[in-house]
């Protein structure tokens, strides 16, 4: 599935809730499903800064992909990195790098998120793409 397609799934799943309170448990969910990372890679390199959760992520990249794994201390930041990785993780870093995550604002979820935490938001998009470009440079 390409990034825009894996989007647009998650658009429809997200105009299935009538309010809120479901979607935000419905990414809490996501985030129980998260692949567990493997603890060693809990680390500050792996921290993502300025989040107000800690997040770790970890990239590693085999034939021409980028796999992302993720983990929070915090459950809903938690299925907000699930959400993440769900779009990106398995893409090459060009797409990764060309695509926006528009089903952030076509789903309202940082709208309808704390100031800190949207911002934390922001940070873990910028930190996926960080690696995908860092990926790409590496492999030109």
């Amino acid at each position: 599935m390409t990034i825009k397609e894996i989007q647009e799934e998650i658009i429809d799943e997200f105009d299935m809730f009538d309010d809120w309170m479901e979607r935000y448990e419905y990414i809490i969910e996501m985030g129980k499903s998260l692949e567990i990372i493997d603890s060693s890679k809990k680390n500050d390199e792996n921290l993502i800064n300025g989040c107000q959760s800690k997040v770790w992520l970890q990239a590693d990249y085999m034939d021409g992909k980028v796999a992302f794994t993720a983990d929070s201390d915090a459950i809903l930041t938690k299925g907000i990195i699930a959400l993440l990785l769900r779009v990106y993780t398995n893409q090459t870093p060009k797409d990764i790098l060309d695509t926006e995550p528009f089903f952030i604002d076509e789903i309202g979820l940082k709208e309808h998120l704390s100031p800190t935490r949207a911002n934390g938001l922001v940070s873990m998009v910028k930190q996926l793409k960080l690696y995908a470009l860092a990926f790409q440079t590496k492999n030109s």
